[in-house]
């Protein structure tokens, strides 16, 4: 458990919610606002990873709750202008691990999700759309399918699919179940404990009965999947009785991946980007800035070389393709490499044998190389395809595996890579654990999540003293209750204690009540049925435990690279151990 230093008042209410300075998080360095200091002070001071900054000015802030991008295209604040500006608390980094960015020689993105952020109401609805569809069409699913609708903020990352019980789980980071719905119902206390606390054997919750739901592309579907457990529920003469709960997750991943493979999604997308991509304009400011520090840039998606095409000249020409007009290449001179068609997890494992090849990139066809090195053609190519005139500024791929890349980049060691991504575990656990690159990982969540945390820090201050409230009554009444088992008690004196405890077991039910209601409400700020994303209770979520395990930053944006040196020191919080946060002023 990581606990920041005293200025960090922010952090600080996640766990002890006892606050020394008024910190302002628009002004979260601890900067006096229209104080201008120096770019060697700013090196020290973004991030706010332990240096002490001085006077900390009232909280004066305007309250910033979209965790989308503007529509109206403006100026983007990066570090290495001359304008100086200050690090808003969404757009903070995060570090779990030290990382000192003078050693990282190249720095790779996914796109997906990461560089690409796409609308949930659009993006998702049209994935969950074409799911039906699919479903009714292809795989016989009843047609009344076709009327039913998408919420799109219901579900939320970290999730866990019961496949077998038709449950939908959100555990801590002990792999405790604390909340759980069949369906859209939710499971009682009792319902939980016999379901899944009263097991000799602790359940790992993995595959293949438990799906993981890591990714927000994955949102959608579990969604579909809550209303077709409670569709067979409740008419069980409208599905096959053969069809169970793992069967009916099995046919709705069957039929995104039909979705994905009939290209209905991507065409969708690629006809008019805008619509289901929120525009960033810090991206290509951010690209410049890395490259122009000397560090190597590449891009490792799963997407195919045509759509990658799309969404990067969209993301990187701040316009899209209008009828006739057709994307332009220019984006590829912020990259070294590219590339397309990864296949990811497994392009991450040294043994993995897929070949390399080469994109043209006007045409789109693959060319063979060898490790990377063009080879000649067979027959006559044209000029236009022939890999001797592909331009060597920026080399376009397919494929391969990790070590093809490390050869591109000339990487000497593994730890010289920091790799930006948004799946937990297609981008960060497996690049982590199998290669030792460092890791960023993009939580778009964050950046309304900590803005909330702002906003009730006085609510999550008053949950510690009714915790307390109700700890000191607990032990009031063991201590009486201990009281009464000796036979040397007189009678008057028992019945006094007997009475007192009576009070105090009403006082204790009322504590209680009120401490249940009131951390309930809270988490309800940030979902009205998940709750925190990083929380279950007072303990960090399973999707917490995994951030804090495999990612060496995280952040709500990719962008946010721009807002600090790229030769920044990132330091992580000093630990405390549960014992400590008495004794060690914080």
């Amino acid at each position: 458990m990581r606990i920041p230093r005293k200025q960090l008042s922010f952090c600080l209410s996640l766990f002890s919610l006892e606050f020394s300075y008024p910190v302002s998080p628009r002004n979260f360095l601890g900067v006096p606002k229209g104080i201008h200091t120096r770019r060697l002070n700013r090196l020290r001071a973004i991030g706010a990873m332990g240096e002490n900054l001085g006077t900390v000015m009232k909280d004066k802030r305007t309250h910033s709750l979209d965790v989308t991008h503007s529509e109206d295209v403006q100026q983007p604040c990066i570090w290495s202008s001359s304008v100086e500006c200050n690090i808003d608390i969404g757009k903070q980094i995060f570090c779990n691990r030290s990382l000192n960015m003078k050693n990282i020689v190249a720095v790779g993105f996914d796109m997906d999700y990461t560089l690409a952020q796409y609308k949930p109401e659009t993006f998702e609805s049209l994935a969950y759309e074409g799911t039906i569809r699919k479903l009714v069409y292809d795989l016989a699913y009843s047609e009344e399918l076709l009327n039913w609708s998408f919420d799109w903020k219901y579900m939320v990352r970290g999730l866990v699919l019961d496949k077998r019980r038709g449950n939908i789980l959100k555990m801590d980071r002990h792999k405790y179940v604390k909340v759980a719905y069949h369906g859209f119902k939710e499971l009682s206390k009792d319902d939980k404990v016999e379901t899944y606390g009263s097991t000799l054997v602790r359940d790992s919750f993995d595959e293949p009965d438990y799906a993981l739901i890591d990714t927000l592309f994955s949102l959608a579907e579990a969604y579909l999947f809550a209303q077709l457990v409670d569709f067979k529920d409740n008419n069980p003469d409208k599905v096959p009785e053969d069809v169970d709960y793992a069967r009916m997750y099995k046919d709705v991943r069957a039929a995104v991946d039909l979705c994905h493979r009939d290209g209905t999604l991507k065409q969708m997308v690629a006809t008019d980007p805008k619509r289901f991509i929120n525009m960033d304009t810090s991206i290509v400011p951010m690209l410049k800035m890395l490259r122009d520090s000397g560090r190597s840039t590449f891009l490792v998606t799963n997407s195919l070389w045509d759509y990658t095409n799309v969404v990067m000249n969209f993301l990187c020409t701040s316009s899209a393709p209008d009828g006739d007009q057709k994307c332009n290449l220019d984006w590829l001179q912020y990259f070294d490499v590219v590339i397309t068609g990864s296949a990811k997890p497994g392009f991450f494992h040294e043994d993995n044998r897929a070949n390399l090849f080469g994109v043209d990139r006007k045409s789109g066809m693959l060319l063979n190389t060898d490790n990377g090195s063009p080879l000649p053609q067979v027959g006559n190519t044209s000029e236009a395809s022939s890999p001797t005139k592909v331009d060597k500024s920026c080399k376009v791929f397919q494929g391969g595996n990790v070590m093809h890349l490390h050869k591109l980049l000339q990487i000497e060691s593994s730890s010289q890579v920091l790799y930006v991504g948004d799946h937990i575990y297609g981008d960060i656990l497996r690049s982590k654990k199998a290669l030792g690159w460092r890791t960023m990982l993009v939580v778009p969540e964050l950046e309304r999540e900590v803005e909330l945390l702002w906003e009730l820090r006085k609510t999550r201050k008053q949950l510690q003293l009714l915790r307390n409230d109700r700890d000191a009554v607990e032990d009031k009444i063991h201590h009486l209750k201990w009281s009464l088992k000796f036979e040397d008690v007189k009678a008057d004196e028992k019945e006094r204690l007997s009475a007192e405890l009576h009070q105090l077991e009403s006082e204790q039910e009322r504590v209680r009540l009120s401490h249940q209601d009131a951390l309930r409400d809270c988490h309800r700020q940030f979902h009205g049925v998940w709750g925190q994303l990083m929380k279950t209770g007072y303990q960090n979520s399973r999707f917490a435990h995994q951030v804090e395990r495999f990612a060496c930053l995280y952040s709500s944006q990719v962008s946010n690279l721009s807002l600090y040196s790229p030769a920044k020191y990132y330091r992580p919080n000093e630990d405390f151990m549960p014992h400590e946060f008495g004794i060690i002023p914080l």
